[in-house]
């Protein structure tokens, strides 16, 4: 007879709970601002009179600020939601980002561009971080994969639509629509309700709960805190090198024609979102966490390779595929998050969900600077060649240092 346990689709801890679809669309806006700036950069730079000149170097600045108040962000979001609760994050972030998505319309400056991109980055931080732990408490372990799995898949199609968005409105309305869409959710996440496990955990007043502390001793939890953060870093790689600079790269690749930003963002996210829904199902079969992340991991560093090796003078629609196909292999970043929240604690876990899925964003400071460093010295294919060899040397090492949860039981704490 079979025993496995059916998967429930409906109620408090089914795949279709209200945790769950408010969480999807929650990460469906936060994905959709985080990748507009890749796709309105050039129009946006020149629309306050930025020189054409000046539109990469600009670019990247705007881009590390914005994921400066990640970084940061990640931290303090982290924080509240351990200390204060999971949809106190929701809530709070997803207010935050909203309100600088709109102000985002009106910029006149690059200052002014400059302030609003860190706070709507302060707030994207709390996001897929504080639904992951929500949603990852409130079902079943033999079936949270699933509900993960449901959240990235569907919440990678914001990129799709932020790349359809940039290519028949204006930059502008662009961000206005994400605003407004955000707002539209806040009223959704009223009738959500906060997960069981930390309402348990918040009733002892003892145990200590978002400490930053817990995360940095003993030495060995501080390691699988960091092995969780560089685990992500190759998937930055791709947005950064394959979507984000993708008009830069291609036209030093020899494209008959450079592949724009807007269809490189719906490229490469219609592909993650594929590989994302892959990746949890294989997740769910092999029942690991590690094996679907190594496998992606391996796809990746070969389509990476042979993106970055082509011939000169291959039609723009081959860069558009294989973008697609290395979006795909990316697709591992459904476990990842998973990972993030079930390595840890119940009194930590929000911390170093929240910021582990931010920490992995922040890499994209150092993959853009270090690719500009390398560019001046060489042929842009080969300065991203070797950026990402080190991201996925890191990545696989990283990957041999935590453990494998896919049934773990997520109901304990850190001491």
């Amino acid at each position: 007879m079979n025993t496995t346990p059916k998967t429930p689709l409906f109620g408090a801890s089914g795949l279709f709970s209200l945790a769950v679809i408010v969480s999807a669309l929650g990460y469906f806006v936060d994905v959709y601002d985080l990748v507009l700036f890749s796709t309105v950069r050039t129009p946006s730079l020149l629309a306050i009179g930025i020189p054409e000149d000046q539109i990469f170097s600009k670019g990247v600045m705007l881009l590390n600020i914005q994921m400066a108040g990640m970084l940061l962000g990640g931290l303090l979001w982290g924080m509240i939601g351990d200390k204060q609760g999971r949809l106190s994050v929701l809530f709070g972030s997803i207010l935050l980002y909203s309100v600088a998505n709109l102000a985002n319309a009106f910029v006149t400056s690059l200052d002014q561009y400059a302030v609003l991109r860190f706070i709507a980055g302060f707030g994207l931080a709390g996001e897929i971080g504080g639904a992951v732990t929500l949603v990852s408490e409130s079902m079943k372990k033999e079936h949270r994969g699933l509900g993960t799995t449901l959240i990235a898949t569907f919440g990678l199609t914001g990129a799709i639509v932020a790349g359809f968005i940039a290519q028949h409105f204006d930059w502008r309305t662009a961000y206005i629509i994400g605003g407004v869409l955000g707002l539209c959710l806040l009223v959704l996440r009223v009738k959500m309700f906060e997960s069981g496990m930390f309402e348990n955990l918040k009733a002892d007043k003892d145990i200590p709960r978002g400490s930053l502390r817990l995360l940095l001793f003993p030495k060995e939890r501080l390691m699988k805190y960091i092995s969780c953060s560089v685990i992500g870093i190759p998937l930055y790689f791709g947005i950064v090198i394959f979507m984000t600079f993708a008009p830069e790269l291609t036209k030093a690749l020899g494209a008959t024609a450079p592949l724009g930003g807007a269809t490189a963002v719906m490229a490469f996210y219609t592909g993650a979102a594929v590989g994302g829904f892959f990746s949890g199902i294989l997740s769910q079969a092999l029942k690991s966490r590690k094996k679907v992340v190594a496998l992606g991991l391996g796809l990746m560093s070969v389509t990476c390779t042979a993106y970055l090796l082509m011939p000169q003078g291959l039609p723009t629609s081959v860069f558009a595929l294989m973008t697609f196909v290395i979006g795909a292999s990316s697709g591992y970043a459904a476990v990842f998050f998973m990972i993030a929240a079930e390595q840890f604690g119940t009194n930590v876990r929000a911390l170093a969900a929240t910021s582990i899925t931010n920490f992995f964003r922040a890499s994209a400071i150092p993959i853009s600077g270090g690719y500009i460093a390398l560019k001046n010295h060489m042929d842009l294919p080969y300065a991203a060649l070797i950026v990402g060899a080190a991201c996925m040397a890191l990545a696989f090492l990283a990957l041999t240092q935590i453990d494998e949860t896919f049934s773990k039981d997520l109901d304990h704490i850190e001491s």
